[in-house]
């Protein structure tokens, strides 16, 4: 009878219905797994590569996961362990935390983990409400991300009315997601 397939680590993998439930719980936070990374390393780039180690030690250690807990808790504890490798050996980055602040941040940020995707949809339904003027203003700064000059020398305005009009709509969008979170929870 032959052995078990391994992992170069040496760990058993996992059986194809534990594989089926790692790429499921995996897929499903990836992006909230990405948010919370990037919080902590500054970078989108090094934040990708940096998960992608954690993942690798996930899979490697997902027979130690115990099923029907809480993923997100289990993988952001890889991913934190992950991010404080990438601290030590990438000692060249601009943005390096001690030890104490790395680890107050990645506490809070596991905390307000799970209320990204509730704070982006309220921010979502809120931008919706924004006058067309605004939500077009909204989405060629934040989601094209076209420069505040071009979008006013193209509207043929001064650049810093819009300089104004996006403080103004930033305030009445934070207002507004306060609200509907404070509506959410009560």
């Amino acid at each position: 009878m032959s052995d078990p397939p391994c992992s170069p680590s040496g760990a058993e993998s996992p059986s194809p219905e534990r594989q089926e439930d790692f790429i499921r719980l995996l897929n499903g936070n990836h992006a909230l797994l990405l948010r919370y990374v990037i919080s902590l390393v500054g970078h989108r780039q090094d934040a990708e590569d940096v998960l992608q180690r954690a993942s690798v030690t996930m899979w490697r250690r997902f027979n130690s996961f115990e099923q029907g807990s809480d993923f997100v808790a289990w993988a952001t504890t890889i991913a934190f362990y992950e991010v404080r490798n990438f601290q030590r050996v990438m000692g060249r980055s601009r943005l390096r935390f001690d030890e104490e602040l790395l680890q107050t941040l990645a506490a809070e940020r596991t905390q307000h983990v799970r209320t990204w995707d509730v704070r982006r949809d309220a921010l979502e339904e809120c931008v919706q409400r924004l006058d067309p003027a605004g939500r077009e203003l909204v989405d060629a700064v934040y989601i094209r991300g076209e420069e505040i000059k071009a979008v006013a020398e193209q509207a043929g305005r001064p650049l810093q009315s819009f300089y104004n009009r996006l403080s103004v709509i930033r305030r009445m969008l934070a207002e507004c997601v306060q609200r509907k979170l404070a509506e959410a929870s009560s």
